[in-house]
């Protein structure tokens, strides 16, 4: 151990969901089944190149009509 060691500091919002961590256990479960719902998906990658091939390029300026 060094001698220019301090104690470890812990803000509140550290302290806070350690305890909350703590307190609910499933907590971590509960998260990771939420990340699935909306995050952790396939990713179809041919529907993305497909999707790029059928953009249509922007005009520079975005309100100037064709006339």
């Amino acid at each position: 151990m060094s001698f220019f060691r301090r104690p470890d500091y812990q803000s509140e919002a550290t302290q806070f969901i350690n305890k909350l961590k703590a307190d609910k256990p499933e907590l971590d479960v509960q998260q990771r089944e939420g990340r699935a719902l909306l995050w952790d998906k396939q990713v179809d990658h041919r529907a993305w190149e497909e999707y790029d091939a059928a953009q249509v390029a922007q005009q520079p300026y975005v309100y100037q009509t064709r006339s």
